[in-house]
């Protein structure tokens, strides 16, 4: 089954033949859909767990099936062909953008699971006899269930709209941004945030300056005291909304500011967000007379928010553990872009 601690899994792999359904495509297009499978595929989407097909079978015959069985809509990414699952494993997890430790794959065959384990080690395997079981797995349990997680599929749905209009789009990336038309709100984070706000800290990994986690508790009594600053970020657009896609939290002392936490979800990382939220930051500490400070603790996989820092003018000056601690002189704030329709709450 994999690791026996490991953090929710944010998408789950159908094999199709005897797994999704009952019976080989191929050999039967009568083949009908195990109903503990339909089960699991309505209760994960509500959960805001999303779908996608590792499958060997010819495409558009298994997506016309799919169509027909009225299913199509909960898959993102399908990968039907006649190449290795772990390669199709693989490319579901890129498309998504997100790590192979949140995937989990569903096949009948040992074989099946035996290569993609192999090869991605850190991709949860699942018997399909098993599939009764998924509800109940502490996996598929995520902490709290927000309104973000309810429309989770149909926001990656409309990413991939987006992704293809901007992959059509001839021109400069500033040009395509501002036909987007996004409406940006930073606001400090109240009550009715706090699920969301902790879902993040969880689920962020790559756009996340410190990988520092902290509970609904912890992030109330950041959001009622006096020496700190939470806020919470979202993002629409023309396609629709992104949800609440960033968390600030900021430390006040009387003269020294210190961001503790930068995070924003990874479907905005080309929206340039991180330098709006940044400079948001820049400007109220400013304002404030204090001095700006930024903790970094590097990983893996966020070096992007180092960048983020960088290009803002944050110079390193020290460290303090894992942390490094960086510090911004405040003479270089830049102006929020034209594209952006800006909401200060």
């Amino acid at each position: 089954m994999g690791n026996e601690e490991r953090p929710v899994i944010k998408c789950l792999a159908w094999d199709l033949d005897n797994t999704l359904w009952d019976g080989v495509l191929l050999e039967d297009e009568a083949v009908t859909v195990r109903p503990e499978a339909l089960e699991v595929l309505r209760q994960l989407d509500g959960r805001g767990i999303l779908h996608s097909i590792a499958s060997r079978n010819e495409h558009d015959h298994a997506m016309a099936k799919l169509k027909e069985l009225g299913l199509d809509h909960f898959f993102l990414y399908p990968q039907i062909n006649w190449g290795s699952k772990a390669h199709s494993v693989g490319e579901i997890a890129r498309l998504i953008n997100i790590g192979l430790d949140a995937v989990a794959f569903i096949d009948d065959q040992p074989f099946e699971r035996d290569e993609v384990a192999n090869i991605h080690p850190q991709v949860m395997t699942i018997d399909a006899a098993e599939v009764s079981r998924i509800l109940e797995m502490p996996e598929m349990m995520p902490r709290f269930i927000t309104d973000d997680s309810k429309i989770r599929r149909k926001m990656y749905q409309a990413d991939a709209e987006r992704n293809v209009a901007e992959q059509d789009f001839v021109g400069p990336a500033e040009e395509f941004l501002a036909q987007l038309e996004m409406s940006f709100s930073i606001a400090p984070a109240q009550e009715d945030d706090l699920k969301r706000a902790e879902e993040l800290t969880v689920r962020t990994h790559q756009l996340n300056t410190t990988g520092y986690t902290y509970s609904y508790d912890e992030l109330n009594a950041f959001r009622q005291s006096e020496r700190h600053k939470l806020f919470i970020a979202s993002l629409d657009d023309r396609y629709g909304t992104y949800g609440k896609i960033g968390l600030v939290l900021v430390e006040c002392g009387e003269s020294e500011w210190n961001l503790k936490l930068l995070l924003m979800s990874c479907r905005v990382m080309s929206r340039g967000v991180g330098t709006i939220l940044v400079n948001y930051i820049m400007q109220l500490a400013k304002e404030a007379g204090a001095t700006l400070r930024a903790e970094f603790v590097r990983n893996d996989r966020n070096r992007m928010m180092f960048a983020t820092y960088k290009f803002a003018g944050f110079r390193e000056i020290g460290r303090q553990g894992d942390a490094m601690v960086l510090e911004n002189d405040l003479t270089n704030i830049q102006p929020f872009p034209d594209y952006v329709d800006m909401q200060i709450g």
